[in-house]
């Protein structure tokens, strides 16, 4: 896919919405060869999708041996508007707490006091994290109104070349 349809798209008003969300599901192949499926929290910058995970965690062999990732952005409601995005994960281990990770946890209702409350435990937590940096390679907004599923799509055609003939 051409950057700049990855950008056209990207910047349509409903993935907006969609990358200002709190939480996205990541996929990723586990070292023993199997898929891996998890919700995390994630920040948009505006060209990548940032995602900030402890030092130890367990996906972090995983994606050093397979970069490849699938994540998925979707609402609860109906019709659902879905972002799909494919990348490569870039992994940049860090002192302290990224400022992304302050970020994307800050949407989260919470009083002044207990943010800093959960501040000044997250900074005693991690000595460290590690930021996984996503650059989009592949992207498709589904809002079952402009755009469906490609197999949806299908059938709609196939449907309409029945109806005229």
């Amino acid at each position: 896919m051409h950057p700049t349809e990855i950008t056209a798209i990207l910047n349509l008003p409903i993935s907006q919405e969609l990358l200002a969300r709190d939480l996205l599901r990541m996929a990723y192949v586990a070292k023993d060869g199997t898929p891996r499926n998890i919700p995390i929290a994630f920040t948009w910058n505006g060209s990548e999708i940032v995602v900030c995970t402890a030092k130890n965690a367990p996906k972090l062999p995983s994606l050093r041996h397979n970069p490849a990732v699938a994540l998925t952005i979707d609402t609860e409601v109906h019709p659902p508007k879905i972002l799909l995005i494919r990348g490569r994960a870039e992994l940049d281990v860090v002192d302290g707490i990224p400022e992304e990770y302050l970020q994307m946890n800050g949407t989260y209702e919470m009083t002044p006091e207990q943010r800093v409350e959960w501040e000044t435990e997250v900074r005693s937590l991690y000595d460290g994290m590690v930021r996984i940096v996503i650059t989009p390679t592949w992207v498709k907004l589904i809002d079952f109104e402009t755009t469906l599923p490609t197999a949806v799509e299908e059938l709609v055609q196939r449907q309409a070349e029945r109806q005229r003939a």
